[in-house]
């Protein structure tokens, strides 16, 4: 069962001085928390958790189920120094850190080039990821983590992946505010020596941890591009900048930087 997520707790654990963050707020419920954070003017890692959304979003405007008992949260950041170019490794960073939460509550888990949680042997979305550049510059990410055992009406994502969620799979840890710790200090730790090292992936380490995890890597692929253009193949790599390498039929490598990704066999 999961437990009530306590505010004061958090931020005496997670914000300056004590911890990373900039600051921190619990709502009982929103639209968006990331639709909620792009339209203010925080500061550098702010935190916005709610225990369930109105209206969550996908990527290209989809809909993103948020059932309460879920952990729902969007940290803004300003990574001064780090080119515009490499900002799109924050939303992989953020799937790192989702890893790191799973398998420390005894789940298994990979990641689905660019922003799925994949959960369990059977590989079901536990998890997503929308990262969106703000007005003024700033990145906010925002992470959905299906935590309690999901209703039955719950829809399959897109590509046909069964949700799935930590309660669902036998997580040994449930209490949302220690995962909620837990994530938000591992996204500040990938986040902090990737910023250090100016957004370089490679120095950083995160592009190397990032194939280790990745279910993308390997697998036969079909990519849904824009306009209806699709590309199949087999997924290389993922490079330096963060876009996946696919060798398509034609026996050449295609670099794609968006797009939406099927795996047509197990990894």
């Amino acid at each position: 069962m999961t437990t009530a997520l306590d505010a004061e707790e958090l931020r005496s654990r997670l914000v300056a001085p004590n911890g990373p963050y900039a600051a921190l707020d619990v709502v009982e419920t929103t639209a968006s928390t990331n639709a909620d954070l792009a339209a203010s003017d925080a500061a550098d890692r702010t935190v916005l958790i709610a225990l369930e959304q109105s209206a969550g979003q996908g990527r290209r405007g989809r809909s993103w189920s948020s059932p309460a008992g879920g952990l729902y949260l969007s940290v803004l950041f300003r990574p001064a120094g780090v080119p515009a170019a490499k900002l799109p490794w924050l939303n992989l960073i953020a799937g790192l850190a989702l890893v790191r939460v799973a398998q420390s509550a005894g789940v298994e888990a990979t990641l689905k080039w660019p922003n799925d949680l994949l959960l369990g042997p059977d590989a079901g979305k536990g998890a997503g990821i929308l990262s969106e550049i703000t007005a003024d510059g700033a990145v906010v990410v925002g992470i959905g983590l299906n935590v309690a055992k999901l209703p039955s009406d719950v829809q399959p994502a897109p590509g046909g992946l069964a949700p799935t969620s930590l309660e669902d799979l036998g997580a040994s840890e449930l209490d949302r505010g220690e995962l909620a710790f837990r994530l938000l200090v591992e996204l500040a730790g990938l986040e902090g020596v990737w910023r250090k090292n100016g957004g370089d992936a490679v120095e950083s380490g995160v592009l190397e941890e990032y194939e280790e995890h990745s279910s993308t890597v390997g697998s036969q692929v079909r990519v849904e591009l824009s306009a209806g253009v699709e590309l199949l193949g087999v997924a290389q790599r993922i490079e330096a900048d963060g876009t996946l390498v696919v060798r398509g039929a034609d026996g050449a490598d295609h670099g794609v930087s968006a797009g939406d990704v099927v795996h047509l066999r197990p990894a």
